[in-house]
């Protein structure tokens, strides 16, 4: 793809819908009324944090939502969609603080809406979900035993998904999903974005490393459905009480955003939930092994998999960094939420990369290690 009519194509995909326009998509859609409107961040579809205004016919139900609007592209695969909303509600009665799938006014779970801008006929799908309480886990300083719940959680949900499920399943096979995590060796065709420094050239690297060390060895992986996005965006927190010392002590209270599900591996699950993680943490590298813990008190790694950890979380960060890098081109007026990831992202590779991965295995291994005897590290 080159850089300026794919650019322009894809460009077009993000749904631009004003917050008047997406006021009238909640209430002639959903047939609920709006107090308050206002947007939220996404990275290529549309979010909006809506609060229902109570009328005499709409006396139950939720205070508040979360309109999503699906760019062009995503609207083509409805079942996918469809399998993912079905998945959420299905957490959600496993116990899991999922949201509340909202029905349309015809009692289905998503609409396809057409909008004629003049040139062209464009179809977004809309879907309305409850708004979940709670702070981003990017907004506060991760300890161990946060970072060991969040990686028991990435667990017991891949775990509780292999009881799900729906006869259009075989939607979650995406294989060139650009996200999927073995989607890796598709980053080629964007390292333009990134131009010619220390940084694509360790990309590079990870990509070579990736088609030798594990597309060579899928087989050797466990296969389950991934939520494969648990950034610390997508997981949100409430403060549950105070431990001894006066310090907050936090609980999940939302885990968000099932865009990116598909078929994957248990430990691509681990690696794409360890690498977010060390995004916001001053102590970066410690972190694997404290979500290595929580995840394998549930689900303990074949050494297969655990052989693979290291180069699967530089791949994640290089598919994270190099895709803001080239989506920041398409839009740059959001730049701020596209470039979070960049912020430390680069460093933190960098870091792994020229500790190798000997190094920082050991320190993973020995954390994890270090809590079947009780001592956290």
């Amino acid at each position: 793809m080159s850089s300026g009519d794919g650019q322009q194509s894809k460009a077009l995909t993000k749904p631009s819908f004003s917050e008047v326009q997406a006021s009238a998509l909640v209430e002639s859609v959903f047939g609920l009324k709006v107090s308050k409107i206002q947007p939220l961040p996404s990275y290529d579809d549309q979010n909006f944090h809506v609060c229902i205004a109570r009328t005499k016919v709409t006396t139950d139900g939720p205070n508040e939502c979360v309109l999503k609007i699906s760019n062009t592209e995503s609207s083509k695969t409805p079942d996918l969609i469809e399998v993912q909303s079905h998945i959420i509600m299905f957490l959600r009665a496993a116990g899991f603080p999922t949201a509340s799938v909202c029905r349309t006014k015809g009692d289905n779970i998503t609409s396809l809406v057409s909008v004629d801008s003049g040139s062209e006929v464009k179809s977004y799908l809309v879907r309305l979900l409850t708004y979940l309480p709670g702070r981003p886990i990017a907004e506060i300083p991760i300890g161990p035993q946060l970072l060991y719940e969040i990686g028991k959680l990435a667990a017991k949900l891949d775990k509780t998904l292999e009881k799900f499920h729906h006869p259009k399943l075989s939607s979650l096979h995406r294989e060139n999903f650009i996200w999927n995590l073995k989607s890796v060796p598709l980053l080629e065709k964007y390292l333009y974005a990134l131009g010619q420094n220390r940084n694509r050239e360790i990309v590079e690297q990870v990509i070579q490393l990736f088609k030798d060390e594990v597309m060579t060895r899928l087989s050797h992986f466990r296969e389950c459905i991934i939520h494969g996005d648990l950034n610390d965006h997508n997981i949100l927190i409430i403060e549950s009480s105070k431990s001894a010392f006066g310090d907050a002590v936090y609980q999940v209270s939302g885990i968000l955003d099932f865009d990116d599900m598909s078929y994957g591996y248990y430990v691509f699950e681990v690696a794409i939930t360890i690498m977010y993680m060390m995004i916001e943490s001053k102590t970066p590298i410690q972190v694997g092994g404290h979500v290595l813990a929580g995840f394998e008190s549930v689900v303990p790694l074949t050494p297969a998999e655990r052989g693979a950890l290291f180069l699967l979380v530089c791949s994640r960060f290089c598919q994270s960094l190099v895709l803001a890098a080239y989506s920041c081109q398409l839009y740059p007026e959001n730049e701020e939420y596209l470039m979070i990831t960049a912020k430390t992202g680069w460093k933190h590779l960098q870091q792994m990369f020229d500790m190798g991965r000997k190094a920082v295995e050991e320190i993973w291994f020995e954390t994890a290690k270090s809590y079947e005897s009780g001592i956290s590290m």
